[in-house]
């Protein structure tokens, strides 16, 4: 079910931050290029300005992206999105968050605050399967 991944990420830029560095980590430990980027500028809750960064990678760009994601990810970190699966799941999209400035410093973690939205798409026919296929797909990397 890999090959037939597909992957949509948002980020919040705000107006203190350097997007250069944000760029530079995705493409130093993700593989992601700025030009995978679209990026929107908008005003914030508190008529401060942000950009809105989206990516859509798919085939074997989404499949890299799974492996590199994965293999930044602690096993700890990956059995608890394993079992998290059902509750993390909504048509056929796995959502997770990993925290923007530690990606800027080199790691990954999975967090609430101040983060990265990563939804991974696969096409699931049949709702019982959603665990299995997630399952398999986050033990790529192990």
């Amino acid at each position: 079910m890999i090959e037939k991944i597909e992957i949509t990420i948002d980020v919040i830029v705000h107006a203190t931050e350097d997007i250069s560095k944000i760029f530079q980590s995705f493409e130093d430990y993700l593989d992601l290029k700025e030009s995978d980027f679209t990026a929107n500028e908008t005003i914030g809750h508190f008529e401060n300005p942000i950009i809105v960064l989206n990516a859509k990678i798919v085939k074997k760009q989404a499949q890299n992206f799974m492996k590199k994601l994965l293999g930044m990810l602690s096993a700890v970190q990956i059995n608890e999105l394993i079992e998290e699966i059902e509750e993390r799941t909504e048509d056929s999209r796995f959502h997770m968050r990993v925290d923007k400035q530690e990606l800027i410093k080199g790691h990954l973690v999975v967090s609430e605050k101040d983060t990265i939205k990563i939804k991974i798409h696969t096409p699931i026919y049949n709702k019982k399967d959603t665990v299995k296929t997630f399952t398999e797909i986050f033990q790529i990397a192990t």
